[in-house]
C-alpha cells in the first residue's frame, strides 16, 4: 500500500507519517523544503522519539520525498499509485495544494479506492481542500475517490535534533475520521472512525486549543516565556481550569459528552500541558491571534454561546483581553491586530473582527 503526504514537517513526519507507516504504507512526503526532501531520499528513514521520561523511539523506514514544485512527473506517479493522500500543511495552504494535486488526480486511471484527508488544525478542512480541488478540475472525479474530514491532536513542540528528519512528539495522539465519507474497506488501525465528526472537532478545539491559548495569553501577561514555566504557576493552572469549565458548558449543552467524560478529558489535557518534555514557546503557541479571535474559533464561539445562554463566561471574557494584550513582534497577525485597534479602538476591532455585540464587548473590557 502506498501513501502520499503533503507537508514533511514535524507533524507530518512525527504524527501522520508514523500512523501511515505503522499501518504498512510506504509513505512519500511531498514538500517544497529541498533540504528535507533531499534528506528523505538519501536516508529513506527517520526516528520518532516519544517525549517523556524513558520515552521510546520508533524507526520509520521505507519513506521517500518528492519536491512538489520541481518534480511534477514524480509527484504525478506517486499520486497515481496512492491508496491514501493526506496533508498537514496549514489550512491556508490547502488551496495551493489543490492546484498542485488536481491535475494529477484528473490523470489518475485506476479502480482502487483513494481517500484524501486534510489533517489540519481547522474545522472540516478536507471540505476546504475538496472544494479547492473541484474548482481546478473540469470534470467530476471518480466515485472511488473519498474526501473524509478528520480531527487530529498531537503536540509536537519546537525542537532541534541532530538529525534533521528525527522528530520528538508527545505520547498521546488522536486521529478521528468521518466514517461515512471513507471509501473502500481498508481502514487505519489506531484511528477512530465516527459517523458524526463535529463533536470531536469541537471538543478538541474548545479544550486543547482553547486551553493552549489560555496558557499562552495569560502566561505572557505574567512574564513567562514557555508553557512549562507558565504551568508551574498555580495561578495559570487555576485560570486554565476556569476556562475549560466554561467550554465544558458549551460542549455538554451541544453534544452528548457527559460532565464526567469531559472532566476526565480535561484532566488528561492538563497532564499533557504539564509534561516538561513538551514545553513550547508561548510566542509560538499564541501566534495567529487574529484567527484565534475569529467568530468560529477557540475563544469567541464558546464565549458568544455562553453569553447568549446567560451562562458563566467570565474566564473566556478575560481570555479575549489577554489575547488583545499579546505582544509578539514576530507574529504578523499581532502586528495587524495592533494597527487595527489603533485605528478603530478595542470596541471597533471586536465588533468588526470578532463580530461581538456591544454588551459583550463592554463585559470583556471590564473583565480585568
Amino acid at each position: 500500500m502506498k501513501a502520499v503526504h503533503f507537508g514533511a514537517g514535524n507533524i507530518g513526519r512525527g504524527f501522520i507519517g508514523k500512523v501511515l507507516h505503522d499501518n504498512g504504507y510506504a509513505v512519500t512526503f511531498a514538500d517544497v523544503n529541498t533540504e528535507i526532501i533531499d534528506a528523505l531520499n538519501k536516508d529513506h528513514e527517520y526516528t520518532v522519539h516519544i517525549s517523556e521520561e524513558n520515552g521510546a523511539s520508533y524507526k520509520i523506514s521505507g519513506v521517500n520525498g518528492v519536491h512538489t514544485a520541481n518534480d511534477p512527473d514524480q509527484l504525478s506517479e506517486a499520486v497515481s499509485q496512492a491508496d491514501i493522500i493526506t496533508t498537514a500543511v496549514g489550512v491556508n495552504i490547502l488551496p495551493i495544494i489543490a492546484k498542485t494535486l488536481a491535475p494529477h488526480l484528473a490523470n489518475r486511471q485506476t479502480d482502487k479506492p483513494l481517500n484524501i484527508i486534510a489533517c489540519e488544525n481547522a474545522v472540516l478542512a478536507t471540505d476546504t481542500l475538496k472544494t479547492a480541488i473541484f474548482s481546478e478540475v473540469n470534470e467530476t472525479l471518480p466515485s472511488n475517490v473519498g474526501f473524509p474530514n478528520s480531527a487530529v491532536d498531537r503536540i509536537v513542540p519546537i525542537q532541534k535534533n541532530d538529525n534533521i528528519l528525527d522528530v520528538k512528539v508527545e505520547p498521546f495522539f488522536e486521529w478521528v475520521i468521518e466514517k461515512n465519507s471513507w471509501v473502500g474497506e481498508d481502514t487505519l488501525a489506531g484511528v477512530n472512525y465516527v459517523e458524526d465528526l463535529m463533536p470531536y472537532i469541537e471538543r478538541k478545539l474548545f479544550t486543547v486549543n482553547t486551553g493552549h491559548a489560555g496558557i499562552a495569553y495569560y502566561g505572557k501577561t505574567l512574564g513567562y516565556t514557555t508553557v512549562s514555566e507558565a504551568m508551574d504557576d498555580e495561578k495559570v493552572v487555576s485560570y486554565l481550569k476556569q476556562v475549560l469549565e466554561e467550554t465544558t458548558l458549551y460542549l455538554t449543552h451541544n453534544y452528548d459528552f457527559t460532565e464526567v467524560e469531559q472532566k476526565q478529558y480535561i484532566e488528561k489535557i492538563i497532564a499533557r500541558f504539564k509534561n516538561p518534555y513538551l514545553s513550547d514557546d508561548l510566542d509560538r503557541v499564541g501566534r495567529g491571534v487574529l484567527r484565534k479571535l475569529s467568530p468560529n474559533d477557540r475563544i469567541v464561539k464558546p464565549l458568544v454561546y455562553l453569553h447568549n445562554q446567560n451562562m458563566d463566561h467570565s474566564a473566556l471574557s478575560k481570555l479575549v483581553m489577554f489575547a488583545l494584550q499579546f505582544n509578539n513582534s514576530d507574529d504578523p497577525e499581532q502586528i495587524e491586530m495592533k494597527q487595527r485597534i489603533e485605528e478603530a479602538g478595542v470596541k471597533g476591532f471586536l465588533s468588526e473582527h470578532s463580530q461581538l455585540d456591544d454588551k459583550l464587548i463592554e463585559e470583556i473590557r471590564s473583565s480585568i
